[in-house]
């Protein structure tokens, strides 16, 4: 993949695969051991999956802070998925948020009135990690269930080349921001985040 991203380049020999700073990665798909099991599904069926990347990463810097700092990454490059969710007339009404690592998800505006609850908050970890089948530090928009809305703000479209979760913490996915609105049901949202 080309980009004029600073920082962002394709790896040798591997068209589509991008890398950033000091990421390198492989195709996704040829190192399922660095993927929880729903991100591996969703990949296979996913007609863009040549232009997703995997890394190996420690676990202790699966947080965005830690990541950018031992990686030289920007805050900018990554995109964070926050899972939320409320209730109305008894309904229980959850989404996935996808903002950029520099902003927040606007919860009780954008995200509440999207969901048209009236009281939204964040998913407690353990249910979030069980029926997501992710880990937590891990959780990404890629193979979340189909029955939840994955909401993604606008501006993590712009990002050339996006860092975010692969379903487990020892790893990351790159892949350019444009392609994470084009996610199974993603519904692009300006405002999404603050």
């Amino acid at each position: 993949m080309t980009t004029d991203a600073p920082g962002a380049r394709s790896t040798p020999g591997i068209p589509g695969t991008p890398t950033l700073g000091a990421l390198t990665t492989v195709p996704a798909l040829t190192r399922p051991d660095l993927l929880a099991d729903p991100v591996r599904h969703a990949l296979a069926t996913w007609e863009h999956a040549g232009g997703v990347g995997v890394v190996e990463i420690d676990p202790a810097l699966a947080d965005t802070a830690a990541l950018a700092a031992a990686y030289s990454l920007g805050t900018d490059t990554g995109a964070n998925c926050v899972l939320v969710g409320g209730r109305r007339a008894g309904e229980e009404r959850v989404a996935a948020c996808l903002v950029r690592a520099d902003t927040r998800a606007d919860v009780n505006g954008a995200v509440k009135r999207l969901l048209d609850v009236r009281k939204c908050s964040f998913l407690p970890v353990e249910r979030a990690v069980e029926e997501s089948g992710m880990e937590h530090g891990g959780i990404t928009p890629l193979g979340l269930p189909a029955a939840w809305r994955l909401l993604v703000d606008a501006r993590v479209l712009d990002v050339p080349v996006a860092v975010v979760g692969s379903g487990v913490r020892r790893s990351k996915l790159l892949l350019p921001g444009a392609l994470l609105g084009l996610l199974r049901g993603a519904e692009v949202v300006e405002g999404l985040a603050s």
